[in-house]
């Protein structure tokens, strides 16, 4: 396996409804996660939707090492352990929502400031096909909402409220010193 190139913003692939997956024990879908994970790994990613290298199944992975979710989220305490999502289905726990700067490998170079939930439930299967489920809260919630947007043609920006929160990561540190927070 090798790892494929991340698809880009303005992709029509990166825009259409993923498709579910309907045997999701297939050899075809077990090699599909390791180009994933490849993929993800290669471009220093911490999740990736199958539609970001061109498949376009309901198909998420993701993995957030301790540092980065506690650099992300004071409160956490654990890593976020490699999941495999597959035709995952997220509810929202309450109408809370919280304010984060979001990233994307498709969309290389920018961050956003997105809206989203603070707590989600989620289900779906797993790679041996068995049912899966879980809360998460804080950032784990944010990566779970990001990369799930993916399979219904969603990229971070189109969540925005206001596009001045939209900038290069080289001018990140030149708007922060002038950054006033949001009001919802």
């Amino acid at each position: 396996m090798t790892a494929i190139p991340i698809l880009k913003m303005g992709n029509p692939i990166l825009q259409a409804i993923a498709a579910d997956i309907n045997d999701p024990v297939s050899e075809e879908i077990r090699n599909l996660v390791e180009v994933m994970r490849e993929s993800m790994d290669a471009a220093g990613g911490i999740g990736l939707a199958a539609p970001q290298i061109g498949e376009s199944l309901r198909l998420v992975i993701f993995e957030v090492p301790a540092e980065r979710l506690q650099k992300e989220d004071e409160a956490a305490q654990d890593d976020v352990p490699s999941t495999i999502l597959i035709n995952p289905i997220i509810t929202p726990v309450g109408d809370e929502k919280d304010w984060g700067w979001e990233g994307c490998l498709s969309v290389p170079g920018m961050r956003g400031l997105v809206p989203r939930y603070i707590r989600v439930r989620y289900s779906g299967l797993n790679i041996d096909g068995e049912p899966v489920s879980g809360e998460a809260s804080g950032f784990h919630a944010r990566v779970i909402q990001h990369e799930c947007d993916h399979l219904d043609g969603i990229l971070y920006p189109e969540r925005m409220t206001n596009l001045k929160h939209l900038v290069y990561e080289s001018e990140i540190q030149a708007f922060m010193e002038s950054y006033t927070a949001p009001v919802e």
